[in-house]
């Protein structure tokens, strides 16, 4: 990897998006992805932003992700919101179905939301922040392809399956959230190491054969760990029966490699339960004050994602960036 570069976040979107129509991606959906893309990099999640640019763009262009298509949107029972994303972006078939979850979940007092048969949605606290700014406790869990054995195994079977949640704060915005995946680490973390010959932590992942190792490339050939172990593969295996069974998409197993440029379609699905906390008790949003207080009381305590200041601009690797720069002028 090269030197860092300051980039505004204003010129990431611009130029992510310009990329993404000189491939083959409608300016609507263009404009929704590149949102996501500088989301990722103004909260720090490097893996969910940039990163993928190149990969989007190649996939747009060899026709593995469709940039133009429209999704389907169907309410065959009160409480339920489906959206087929027909291998399009997963950002287009969310925001298509966005305004209806909204609405079930204010009929209804809650709404299982499901986005189904698209792209790696990469930044699951994306979306649920979008939830719960309109008001609306959200959790959601996708999936990925396999690359986390079960406890005393060495062969994967779930992905990394980030379960992720965002709270209200009755004015427009979030008091908290968080989005983590159920493996010990991001399969990213592990292959930006292995680039850069870098050794990673004993607990992260083991070899081929099942033994723990700190080589970053005999990881990759093994399998990332459960975090937490049996509590992470539980929590794991939940993520996969939500966003890969329950919504018609593939299991961990069936997932192709995310970001070769060729090949089959993600065929990924979320899973959201959307709550409207106006459905409950009315002192709800104080409760939650009342926790925040109590745990910012304490010297360097917070919840997690609140109060996080939002920068103008970050840190971007100059090789990544030329790239970016390069597929937006094609």
């Amino acid at each position: 990897m090269g030197s860092n570069l300051l980039i505004s976040l204003d010129e990431i979107e611009a130029t992510t998006k310009k990329a993404l129509t000189v491939h083959g991606a409608s300016l609507d959906i263009a404009s929704l992805v590149a949102h996501a893309v500088r989301t990722a990099e103004e909260r720090g999640n490097k893996i969910c932003g940039l990163y993928y640019v190149e990969s989007y763009c190649l996939q747009l262009k060899s026709g593995r992700v469709d940039g133009v298509v429209e999704p389907i949107i169907t309410n065959n029972k009160a409480g339920t919101v489906r959206v087929d994303g027909r291998f399009g972006f997963a950002q287009s078939a969310f925001a298509a179905g966005f305004n209806k979850a909204i609405e079930v979940a204010r009929n209804n007092g809650i709404c299982g939301y499901s986005v189904e048969h698209t792209q790696t949605c990469t930044y699951l606290g994306y979306f649920t922040e979008q939830l719960a700014k309109s008001g609306m406790l959200a959790i959601g869990a996708t999936n990925a392809s396999a690359v986390v054995a079960p406890p005393g195994g060495s062969v994967p079977v779930l992905g990394t399956n980030p379960i992720a949640m965002a709270v209200p704060d009755g004015k427009g915005g979030i008091s908290f959230q968080f989005d983590f995946s159920t493996s010990a680490i991001a399969l990213g973390k592990i292959t930006m190491a292995a680039a850069a010959n870098e050794p990673i932590p004993l607990g992260w992942a083991v070899d081929k054969d099942g033994n723990p190792t700190t080589n970053a490339k005999d990881a990759l050939e093994g399998s990332l760990l459960s975090t937490g172990g049996y509590k992470g593969y539980g929590l794991g295996l939940m993520a996969e029966l939500l966003a890969g069974a329950l919504t018609g998409s593939r299991l961990s197993v069936e997932v192709p490699p995310l970001k070769t440029p060729e090949g089959e379609p993600h065929d990924l699905g979320q899973f959201y339960v959307v709550i409207d906390v106006e459905a409950y008790d009315d002192r709800f949003l104080q409760r939650v004050e009342k926790l925040a207080d109590v745990i910012e009381s304490q010297p360097g305590a917070r919840l997690p994602g609140a109060n996080i200041p939002t920068p103008d601009e970050v840190e971007v690797d100059d090789v990544l960036w030329s790239t970016i720069k390069h597929l937006s002028s094609n």
